[in-house]
């Protein structure tokens, strides 16, 4: 059976002229356009008050927020959710991978695989499952083959039947037991970049109390001196405040939607093993699991029977 599953996705490396997945490009762009409107609301509503933006640039600031939260940050979090953290951030940037696409190539996947098994037995899985890097059916499906944790779910789902280590019966518990350290190993960077969200305020506030005691050593001086201290320290605690409200919280949320697309994907796999290890037929099997996909990803009742006719004419 297969291990435990990372929810973060592993980087890889982008070959120079690697052309992004449209929903890939689209949620990136997403994101870009939330950061333009929270600056622009923000920065325009306080020029159209008179402000300038040049008094709200305090590098000081910044590092004594950014610092504090990072190193908090660092405290609170093992080493394994430190790295599935920045995975995630940069997974939630660049978009989720389980989009209506990726449902059908699963889709076309597990029907040839299981139209094999149907065909010719489950023994004729085995190649196919025990070195999946080198079988000609995944090979076929590069957005499911590269992600491992996914080609794992589905040998690891599958070998134990063919091998007869395990009942029919019992596989279901062995799988949600896997979907369960998915969904674990997901929420400590979640929780961990929540908590860093809710810290940011707290730090703002540290760092506007700092630029107070600056302002009390120098209360003597001119008006106009007092006054620029007191702005810089203000502006501490509108810092720690917009980024935890503009960017931490709104992240974390992202993070937490792209998880549950995840989870989605691998219950929907799932769903297609159990039944047909229960002796559903491969077409019934993808249809139950279909009907279980989140609207818009997916594929239609004529998508699918397309599916079904281009692996049957191969």
């Amino acid at each position: 059976m297969c291990g435990a599953y990372c929810c973060a996705v592993t980087p890889r490396a982008i070959a120079p002229h690697t052309t992004f997945p449209p929903e890939i490009r689209e949620a990136t762009m997403l994101v870009i356009v939330g950061v333009i409107v929270v600056m622009g609301a923000v920065l325009g509503g306080f020029t159209m008050s008179g402000g300038t933006i040049g008094s709200l640039i305090h590098p000081s600031e910044l590092l004594t927020i950014g610092g504090a939260a990072l190193g908090a940050l660092i405290v609170m979090s093992p080493k394994a959710v430190l790295v599935n953290l920045m995975k995630g951030v940069l997974q939630a940037v660049k978009g989720s991978r389980y989009g209506p696409q990726s449902y059908r190539d699963l889709f076309r996947l597990l029907y040839e695989l299981l139209r094999l098994a149907r065909r010719d037995g489950l023994m004729a899985l085995e190649a196919h499952l025990s070195k999946p890097e080198e079988s000609s059916i995944f090979a076929k499906y590069p957005r499911i083959a590269d992600d491992h944790h996914v080609t794992e779910f589905i040998c690891g789902a599958l070998m134990p039947i063919i091998d007869g280590t395990t009942k029919p019966e019992q596989l279901p518990q062995l799988l949600e037991a896997d979907i369960n350290v998915v969904a674990h190993e997901h929420h400590g960077p979640l929780n961990v970049m929540q908590k860093t969200a809710d810290s940011l305020p707290g730090f703002g506030i540290v760092a506007a109390v700092l630029g107070i005691v600056i302002t009390m050593g120098a209360i003597d001086g001119p008006i106009h001196e007092i006054g620029h201290k007191v702005g810089t320290a203000l502006v501490g605690t509108f810092l720690g405040i917009l980024l935890c409200y503009g960017f931490f919280a709104p992240l974390a949320s992202r993070m937490e939607f792209q998880g549950e697309e995840e989870l989605g994907f691998f219950r929907t796999i799932a769903t297609v093993i159990i039944a047909f290890v229960n002796n559903i037929p491969p077409k019934v099997a993808i249809e139950q699991a279909r009907r279980s996909v989140a609207s818009d990803m997916r594929p239609s009742r004529e998508e699918v029977e397309e599916i079904f006719k281009e692996i049957e004419g191969n």
